[in-house]
């Protein structure tokens, strides 16, 4: 895939971009967690069963898990700035609709909708990316990557707090405000991305992801509720190998795909894309397990009997900590690499729940606790998107990132299913009532650890960066040395691309059609006007061509397959040049 500038230069990054990008990234992420205070009363805010309720969070969950490798590679292709504005945008509808009802579907619509944002954290660590000068790339995307854990733990006393003491709606009016306001930023502070990556929008494909993992995120949420062995959950499970089989067939059978699995498969993305998915189940267990041990009755002989806003405080530090580890990950990663800060906070992660597991019996040991995994758990989210971008080419990195984004979101998703599953068998039946036990909360800290001991051994087979770095500079010669065997054989066009004046035009893009009106080429001009484009085939072609302030011009050209290049000028505008 072709990385091209766009014509029109971006303005220069301001020192604003990255605080409004993260911004943005932390109110994106507070949608997952936006209900979680008012979850056991939403069956009768929505006068609905329980199980129905749940769809409130599972359409969000599905939404966001869809949206971030196709808001990606639409921002690779037409703008992340302008996708990123688009996806804030539908989040604030989604709000406004949720907000003005207490029916059960149009809450879902809406809830939908705003699970829809997620795309804007891949989309701001490409625009970091494409903007930020190296020296301070690694803290901003460092910064952007933790955002999901921040804005979820955040979210958590800010919405206990609103939702005790006001009309629960009131979240939805918040959250719409939040989103206007990162719109208004954005477009006052963020300037659009120079870069483009050539090729058109696979949307076959994107329907495809987008059925496969609906098909395979559906049982593991609801897996509960229908059973983990009935029918549906096992037929959906074996629709989601089915659809995702025959996507990835398709992604690798056209030129321009959605995901690239070629370079998914890489050693370094996959094992980095795998790791994510043990960080995300590892951050979501405590996000689950704190708050109801903070909130059961001392009643019970281990419950804290903490108020649901104080409760949300205890947890708090999960997230204001992982915001202060990006300057660490900074400093750490610039001396040692990004894996090695993955290793380490993967071993913090790993302390955290370790230590958990004897820090149950008062609050302030929750808060330790929260510390402790909030330090791992940025140190592991903020060394991903590193390894990632270190491992995809510059016009790959919006869609890249937003898949590792869905990785994490798997990651979540399984441990939500885990979690509940373990903490419904283990739990202690009373006048109806299912009540969690210590030791259900115990066991879910254990198959965390387990969870950080396999990402951990994912982590150590990432390759060494140094030699990741021999690799790719061969792979980059051997690149050159085809490439420039294949121009030597094959010949084609050369010339330069001139003005009314006849003086050069530089960087104006000359683009190679062949008699099918399929792109077979294209290139930027040099300094001197001049290009050079090798053709797959003879027989005739149209050379266009188009530069910022100029008309676009197109002449018709034929290739006789002889070891003569032929030479062509474009003038523009004029009249166009046969060959």
């Amino acid at each position: 895939m072709t990385l091209t500038p766009t014509e029109r230069p971006a303005r220069s990054a301001s020192g604003a971009v990255v605080p409004v990008l993260a911004f943005a990234g932390i109110v994106v992420a507070v949608m997952q967690t936006l209900l979680v205070p008012v979850i056991k009363d939403l069956p009768r805010l929505l006068d609905t069963s329980p199980s129905n309720a749940t769809w409130v969070l599972t359409s969000t969950l599905l939404s966001g898990a869809v949206a971030t490798p196709i808001m990606g590679r639409l921002g690779d292709l037409y703008g992340k700035r302008r996708m990123l504005i688009a996806s804030l945008a539908v989040m604030v509808a989604g709000a406004l609709l949720s907000a003005l009802t207490s029916a059960l579907l149009p809450m879902i619509v809406g809830r939908t909708l705003q699970g829809f944002a997620m795309g804007a954290i891949p989309l701001g660590i490409g625009l970091m990316r494409d903007m930020l000068p190296r020296e301070r790339l690694g803290s901003a995307m460092a910064l952007m990557s933790s955002s999901i854990g921040v804005g979820g733990g955040l979210a958590l006393p800010a919405a206990a707090l609103v939702a005790q003491h006001t009309d629960w709606h009131t979240l939805f009016y918040g959250a719409a405000g939040l989103g206007v306001l990162c719109i208004v930023l954005t477009l006052l502070t963020v300037p659009e991305s120079p870069m483009r990556a050539e090729g058109s929008f696979d949307l076959l494909g994107a329907l495809g992801l987008s059925a496969g993992l609906v098909l395979f995120l559906l049982p593991i949420t609801k897996g509960s509720d229908w059973g983990w062995s009935s029918a549906t959950t096992l037929g959906l499970f074996a629709a989601a190998v089915a659809v995702l089989l025959l996507w990835g067939l398709l992604e690798l059978r056209i030129a321009a795909p959605l995901v690239d699995l070629r370079t998914t498969a890489r050693r370094e993305v996959l094992l980095t894309n795998l790791a994510s998915i043990m960080v995300g189940v590892s951050f979501y267990v405590v996000s689950l397990v704190l708050p109801q041990l903070l909130q059961l009755p001392a009643a019970t002989g281990y419950g804290l009997g903490q108020s649901m806003v104080v409760a949300g405080l205890c947890v708090a530090p999960l997230g204001l900590t992982m915001m202060f580890t990006a300057p660490v990950y900074a400093r750490l990663s610039a001396r040692y690499g990004p894996k090695v800060t993955l290793i380490t906070g993967l071993l913090v992660i790993a302390v955290g729940y370790g230590g958990g597991l004897g820090l149950m019996n008062a609050a302030w040991q929750t808060v330790v606790t929260s510390v402790v995994l909030g330090a791992g758990i940025g140190l592991a989210y903020s060394s991903l998107p590193a390894l990632i971008v270190g491992a995809v080419p510059a016009s790959e990195t919006g869609a890249a990132n937003g898949l590792n984004t869905l990785m994490r979101s798997i990651g979540t998703s399984v441990s939500s299913a885990v979690i509940g599953m373990v903490l419904a068998n283990t739990a202690h039946h009373a006048g109806g009532l299912e009540i969690p036990t210590m030791h259900g909360f115990r066991v879910s800290f254990l198959i965390a650890t387990a969870a950080v001991a396999l990402g951990l051994v994912l982590a150590l087979c990432l390759p060494n960066p140094a030699r990741a770095a021999r690799l790719q500079l061969r792979a980059s010669s051997e690149e050159d040395a085809n490439l420039a065997r294949a121009a030597e054989v094959l010949r084609g066009f050369r010339g330069r691309v001139l003005d009314a004046e006849g003086a050069p035009v530089a960087r104006a893009k000359v683009t190679l059609i062949d008699r099918r009106g399929r792109q077979a080429g294209a290139t930027l001009t040099g300094a001197d006007g001049s290009y050079a484009l090798a053709v797959p085939a003879e027989g005739p072609y149209v050379l266009a061509a188009r530069a910022a302030g100029h008309g676009p011009r197109a002449s018709a050209a034929t290739h006789a397959g002889d070891d003569r290049a032929v030479d062509l000028d474009l003038s523009l505008p004029g009249e166009t040049v046969t060959a």
